[in-house]
């Protein structure tokens, strides 16, 4: 599920604390950013639970109508498909998937009046009425209505607020949690280690990110010294905080990551630059990253190999 993007992100993230408390030790830098990673992936799992929680709240529902004095046709014909349905069932009844929320506690924590207000809200759609009117409804479309809750959720006050509350991370990680929670979705019905395609891997994490991290902060002056000479008509005393984190981070990919083509990593500090520094940013870093990565070509301090041959 990590992209080696949002890996750049969590480190540039720390270099940034470190940035601003010098005492924070390494050790404690490298807990934080393992801590991060597991967090996204920890998000993925509160989402389903929270996606399950939430169609689970049709059989009160259906319990209610049924309870009525009065019922109207709708109450009279109304099923609680939405939990029901052999999609959210193979998700309900998955030992292993729920013995991992109770692992994460994200089963711990949520108030049922939350559950009610999301259900209830979502309960008026279109989309949701035309899916009880349905006479047989298919595989194909108990997906479909569950990726419309899921879509419907994402934009509700309440289920962001309490995605921002658990995990700080949200903002940064939405949409590869989005993108994970939709794919599983789209598989259902789960079955096996479906969560494990989303677990963090070690490629990602430890071999790059974790490396990333540690070369950065322990040539940290050697990598200032090779950029100082290429900013021209400017006081590197000036240079935004985070721009400069971002070159260093750039430098120590073109030096130390053989695999990563020059490319790539000149393109995606870019990108980053455009969300997390200021507007005059992006042009800055690549024009520094661009006369950098000439000179250190020029003086074959850059080697790459295999998928990172030099483009």
């Amino acid at each position: 599920m990590l992209s080696r993007r949002s890996v750049r992100i969590k480190v540039m993230q720390l270099l940034y604390m470190l940035n601003r408390d010098e005492q924070l030790a390494f050790p404690d830098l490298v807990k934080d950013y393992n801590d991060g990673i597991w967090k996204t992936y920890e998000l993925y799992i509160f989402h389903l639970y929270l996606l399950l929680k939430i169609t689970q709240y049709a059989e009160k529902d259906a319990a209610n109508r049924a309870s009525k004095h009065l019922p109207t046709d709708e109450d009279k014909v109304f099923t609680p498909r939405l939990y029901s349905n052999p999609c959210i069932q193979s998700l309900a009844n998955h030992t292993d998937f729920l013995n991992i929320v109770a692992r994460y506690k994200a089963n711990e924590g949520i108030d049922d009046d939350h559950i009610r207000s999301m259900y209830q809200a979502f309960h008026d759609t279109p989309e949701y009425l035309a899916y009880l009117a349905l006479p047989e409804p298919t595989n194909e479309d108990h997906v479909k209505i569950l990726l419309e809750l899921y879509r419907f959720l994402v934009n509700n006050d309440i289920f962001i607020e309490l995605s921002e509350d658990r995990y700080n991370n949200w903002p940064d990680d939405e949409s590869l949690v989005v993108g994970a929670v939709k794919k599983s979705i789209k598989a259902m019905p789960v079955e096996g280690a479906f969560y494990k395609e989303f677990e963090p891997s070690d490629e990602t994490v430890r071999e790059f990110g974790e490396q990333l991290l540690r070369k950065t902060c322990q040539e940290d002056q050697s990598l200032f010294e090779h950029i100082e000479p290429t900013l021209k008509n400017w006081d590197a005393d000036r240079v935004a905080v985070l721009d400069m984190i971002m070159l260093k981070m750039a430098l120590c990919e073109l030096l130390h990551f053989p695999t990563i083509p020059t490319k790539v990593t000149l393109n995606e500090f870019v990108e980053i630059s455009k969300v997390y520094s200021t507007d005059k940013s992006k042009d800055f870093i690549n024009g520094i990253l661009d006369r950098l990565m000439k000179k250190l070509l020029k003086e074959e301090k850059i080697v790459k190999e295999g998928r990172g041959l030099i483009e």
